[in-house]
């Protein structure tokens, strides 16, 4: 053990740890993102309130029964920079530390701490084999771990390959994503409460298909969970 924790300091001095909201190196304990910006990030604790300003967005839409964020997203922020990371340079231990951090937070939620299942938005399979990951899994991932609920990246899938939804307006994302999700085996959701995770949270015009077609398909309740909201 002494001689793997020299080896890795050894390594370290070549190939440093950086954190993925700042950029600056690791000190020995930290994971992924730096105990500076661990405690300075813009939480937005959505979790502690059920009529919370995601919430409403899925009033008279779909009955989501409970919707958070673990962090508000800004233009040029830090958490712009850590989903950036995430989404398109392959960092996906990103998204497992922050659905781990977050699920210690949910789980002590009594709006979330029911939840049997976690179900990742799924990417269409083409869209996936090109990235080669789905971030969102990686989120459901320490999601899972740290509230240790069951979770599924099989069961949700979509149907079809569409555009981007990063500069449409709220109108054509909502067109862009009716009726672009299914289930494989209902009997997997039938009366469970599902935990519905994703990265960003913008319109919701995603996460209300998805939630549409488990609650169709069976599911008692659908709650929403995302890495990031706008503000």
């Amino acid at each position: 053990m002494i001689l793997k924790e020299y080896l890795s300091d050894f390594v370290s001095l070549f190939y440093p740890e950086l954190c993925a909201a700042c950029g600056n190196n690791l000190y020995k304990g930290e994971k992924v993102i730096c105990t500076f910006c661990h405690v300075n990030l813009p939480y937005t604790n959505y979790h502690q309130q059920q009529d919370n300003p995601l919430s409403r967005i899925f009033w008279g839409r779909v009955p989501i029964a409970a919707a958070s964020s673990y962090l508000f997203f800004r233009k040029g922020s830090k958490v712009q920079h850590m989903l950036h990371e995430l989404k398109y340079k392959g960092r996906t231990e990103i998204g497992s530390r922050m659905g781990v951090l977050y699920g210690h937070h949910l789980a002590t939620s009594t709006e979330f701490n029911q939840t049997d299942l976690i179900l990742p938005v799924p990417l269409h399979p083409k869209k996936e084999l090109k990235r080669g990951y789905n971030q969102s899994s990686f989120f459901a991932e320490g999601l899972a771990e740290s509230m240790q609920k069951e979770m599924d990246c099989k069961v949700l899938y979509r149907t079809k390959n569409t555009e981007t939804q990063t500069k449409k307006s709220r109108y054509s994302r909502h067109l862009n994503v009716d009726q672009l999700f299914d289930i494989r085996d209902a009997s997997l959701i039938k009366s469970r409460n599902v935990l519905l995770v994703d990265d960003v949270l913008t319109t919701g015009s995603t996460l209300e298909s998805c939630a549409a077609v488990l609650l169709d398909s069976g599911a008692k309740k659908v709650s929403v969970a995302t890495i990031a909201c706008a503000q």
